[in-house]
């Protein structure tokens, strides 16, 4: 069931375990259970079905990170790290599984690609499809449907997006999040950038009708900065609507992202002719 929504008002089968060899794996099944990945600038987050949930740090103890800004910038110690977290937790997975991995809006061909490679390594899918993260998040939140403005406020990445019936219409994004704040970035400041990424929205004369209905319904706040009151509370101010927030804002996108598997793997000839592009 999708989580409910917390409206902030203005003032009045088991496989093989991850890591081992897949030359040495079994041959796949075709009613393998469907997985939702979301690979974060911070956390990996796996779901391997209702209630079944690995959430871990991305890239601690490393040198350097693998994943920045939402961008994978080295593969191959990402495959390393991905490999080694999963033998740790002694995480089982279903063989051959389809996979639906989050992706930041406007993510560059390039960037889908580089994800693409990291999971085919390290889970072997039978197929793998790409959902942006704001359509996972209003998924997960109960509220894809009409007309829906979605701020996903991560560690790293802040994403508007407006919404029609579950499709993205039109986005923004901004190379900044929660792990910015400090003295000289400050949580005003980080509701401010996703203010004006909402106003660089309604600035498109074709999108302004669409921007003031979501704004009457109220945008919805998912990721990390939807669990700070003085990032939600700026933005009520600053934007002059309801703010809703997510019951379970960090893991919105990727319940909304195993919604989007199972549904797949129910309805496969809905994703055949864009396997690469959308859930």
């Amino acid at each position: 069931m999708p989580h409910p929504v917390t409206a902030v008002r203005p003032p009045v089968r088991t496989g093989m375990l991850i890591g081992r060899s897949h030359g040495s794996r079994p041959s796949v099944t075709v009613d393998a259970a469907p997985i939702a990945v979301d690979l974060g600038s911070s956390l990996l987050r796996i779901w391997l079905g209702p209630g079944r949930t690995l959430s871990v740090p991305l890239g601690h103890g490393l040198r350097s990170p693998v994943v920045r800004r939402g961008r994978i910038v080295d593969g191959p110690a990402c495959v390393s790290e991905l490999r080694q977290i999963l033998r740790d937790h002694r995480t089982p997975v279903p063989v051959g599984a389809l996979v639906v991995a989050c992706r930041p809006v406007l993510a560059a061909p390039a960037e889908q690609e580089a994800t693409r490679r990291v999971l085919t390594a390290v889970l072997a899918p039978s197929r793998l499809l790409f959902l942006d993260s704001v359509r996972a998040g209003a998924i997960g939140a109960g509220a894809a449907a009409g007309t829906l403005l979605v701020a996903d406020i991560g560690a790293q990445l802040t994403e508007v997006a407006l919404l029609e019936d579950g499709r993205v219409v039109a986005a923004r994004r901004a190379d900044v999040g929660t792990r910015d704040l400090n003295h000289a970035t400050t949580a005003a400041m980080l509701a401010d950038t996703t203010a004006r990424l909402v106003r660089e929205l309604r600035q498109d004369a074709a999108l302004r009708p669409l921007v003031r209905a979501a704004l009457a319904r109220g945008p919805i706040v998912i990721g990390d900065g939807a669990t700070r009151p003085d990032v939600t509370a700026r933005l009520v101010a600053t934007l002059g609507a309801t703010v809703h927030r997510a019951a379970s804002p960090r893991t919105a996108a990727l319940t909304g992202a195993g919604m989007a598997a199972i549904s797949a793997l129910r309805h496969p000839h809905d994703t055949q002719r864009r396997p690469e592009r959308s859930a």
